[in-house]
C-alpha cells in the first residue's frame, strides 16, 4: 500500500468514525436505534447526497484506489460482528419455547419468501436488468431480503424497553434465533445457487457446509471447553484466552470462504457453537464489540451507502416500487407472526408486538444485499430499491412498539 492510500484511508475512516458516531448518538436520541443513524450516514456519504452535492469533495475522500482496503475492514468487521450475533444464540432459551418459537418462525419466513419470489416473478427480475442471471438465485436473494429479522437490533431494542425477560421479549428472543439460523441457510443456499449455476450443482457446496457445521458442532466444544475452564478458574479473559478465541474466529471464517459461502458464517458458526457462560459471553462481548461496532461496521454502512444510488430512482413510478417491497415486507413479516401468535393464544397487544419486532431488519439485511450485489445477482438499482425497505421496516419499530407499550404494561 502506498503512503498516499494509507493516508486516504486513515482520513476517510476518521470521518466515517466520527460521522457515524454523532449521527448514532443523534437518532437515540429520537428514539431509534444508532444503528439507523449510522446506516443513514453511509447515504448521506455516498453518492446519493455528498457524491449530488459535492462531487469533487466525495471523490478526494472516497477516491476508488481506496475501496479494497475499506472493503477488507468491513469484512473484518462483519466477521467478529456475526460472532458476536452468533453468541447469543441460546439453547436453552428455544427449549423452553420451541413449539410456539418454531411454528411462528417458520410462517414470518416463509410467507415474506414468498412474496418476495412472487415481486421478482412479477416484474423486479427485469428491473434488475443483470446480464446472465438466472432467475433461480435473484428469486432466492428477493426471498431472502424480505424475511430476514435482525436479530441484533432486536435485542437491543428489548434490552433498552426492558423487555428481555418478559414472556413476549422471551418469545422474541427465541424466535428470532431460530429465524437467523433459517435466514441464514437460505442464504447460504442462495450463495452456492449463484456460484455454481443451478441447484442440483449446488449441492456438493451445500454438503460441504453442512460437513462443516456438524464438525464444528463436534469439535469445537472439545476445543472451547478448556478455555471455558480457563476463564472460570481466573474470573477473567486474559490476552491467550482472547487471542485464542480470535484465531478461531478468523479460521472459521476462511474455512466457509473457501468452501464457497461467505466468510461472515464461520465466525457466525463458531458463536453458536462455542461453549460458553452468561459471564464468559459479557467479557467477550465488551472487548470484542466496542472496536467493531464503533469502528469497523460504519465502514460497512458507508460501502453500502456507496453502492445506495437514490438517483437510480428517476422515474415516478420506481418509487412506486419501494412502497410495495416496504408493504410486501411488512406484511409478510408482521401477519405471518401475528397471525400464527393469536392461532397459539397470544393476547392481541403481545402478538402484534412481537410482529413489530419480527419485522425490523438493519443490519442483518445490508449484509444480504451486499452479498447479493457483489456476486453481481442485484443490480444497484435493486440495492437501492431494498436499503429503503430496511430502513423502513426499522424505522417503524420504535413508534409502533410505543403505541404497544401501555398494553403491555409499560409507561
Amino acid at each position: 500500500m502506498s503512503n498516499s492510500i494509507l493516508i486516504s484511508v486513515l482520513i476517510a475512516l476518521a470521518v466515517i468514525v466520527a460521522s457515524a458516531r454523532v449521527v448514532g448518538l443523534l437518532f437515540e436520541r429520537f428514539g431509534q436505534p444508532s444503528v439507523i443513524g449510522e446506516i443513514v450516514v453511509g447515504i448521506l456519504l455516498g453518492p446519493s447526497l455528498l457524491g449530488w452535492l459535492q462531487p469533487t469533495l466525495f471523490h478526494s475522500l472516497f477516491p476508488a484506489s481506496i475501496t479494497p482496503s475499506l472493503t477488507l475492514l468491513a469484512q473484518i468487521g462483519l466477521i467478529f460482528y456475526m460472532f458476536l450475533v452468533g453468541l447469543e444464540f441460546d439453547p436453552g432459551q428455544l427449549r423452553r419455547q420451541l413449539r410456539l418459537a418454531v411454528m411462528v418462525s417458520n410462517i414470518s419466513i416463509a410467507l415474506p419468501f414468498a412474496l418476495g419470489v412472487l415481486l421478482a416473478a412479477l416484474g423486479l427480475y427485469r428491473l434488475n436488468g443483470s446480464a446472465g442471471v438466472a432467475f433461480l438465485p435473484f428469486a432466492l436473494f428477493c426471498g431472502t431480503a424480505l424475511s430476514i429479522t435482525a436479530f441484533p437490533v432486536l435485542a437491543r431494542i428489548l434490552e433498552d424497553r426492558g423487555w428481555s425477560h418478559t414472556k413476549v421479549g422471551q418469545l422474541a428472543i427465541a424466535c428470532a434465533s431460530i429465524d437467523d439460523l433459517s435466514a441464514w441457510c437460505l442464504l447460504a443456499i442462495a450463495i452456492a445457487v449463484t456460484r455454481t449455476g443451478g441447484l442440483a450443482t449446488a449441492l456438493p457446496t451445500l454438503a460441504a457446509i453442512a460437513a462443516l457445521a456438524g464438525a464444528m458442532v463436534l469439535v469445537i466444544p472439545y476445543l472451547g471447553r478448556p478455555l471455558l475452564r480457563r476463564f472460570e478458574a481466573r474470573g477473567d479473559l486474559d490476552p491467550l484466552l482472547l487471542t485464542s478465541i480470535d484465531a478461531m474466529v478468523l479460521l472459521a471464517a476462511a474455512a466457509t470462504q473457501a468452501i464457497g459461502i461467505d466468510v461472515i458464517f464461520g465466525g457466525f458458526l463458531l458463536g453458536a457453537v462455542l461453549p460458553k457462560t452468561p459471564a464468559f459471553c459479557q467479557q467477550l462481548r465488551e472487548r470484542i464489540n466496542d472496536f467493531v461496532t464503533i469502528v469497523l461496521l460504519p465502514v460497512f454502512f458507508v460501502l453500502s451507502g456507496l453502492n445506495t444510488r437514490l438517483g437510480l430512482l428517476n422515474q415516478p413510478w420506481l418509487w412506486g416500487v419501494a412502497a410495495l417491497i416496504l408493504l410486501a415486507a411488512v406484511a409478510g413479516k408482521f401477519l405471518g407472526t401475528y397471525g400464527v401468535a393469536r392461532w397459539q393464544g397470544l393476547p392481541k397487544s403481545e402478538a402484534r408486538t412481537l410482529g413489530w419486532l419480527m419485522n425490523t431488519r438493519g443490519l442483518t439485511e445490508l449484509i444480504v444485499l451486499n452479498i447479493g450485489l457483489r456476486l453481481g445477482v442485484i443490480s444497484p438499482l435493486i440495492f437501492t430499491l431494498f436499503v429503503l425497505m430496511a430502513l423502513g421496516t426499522t424505522l417503524m419499530a420504535s413508534p409502533l412498539l410505543n403505541r404497544e407499550a401501555a398494553t403491555l404494561g409499560e409507561a
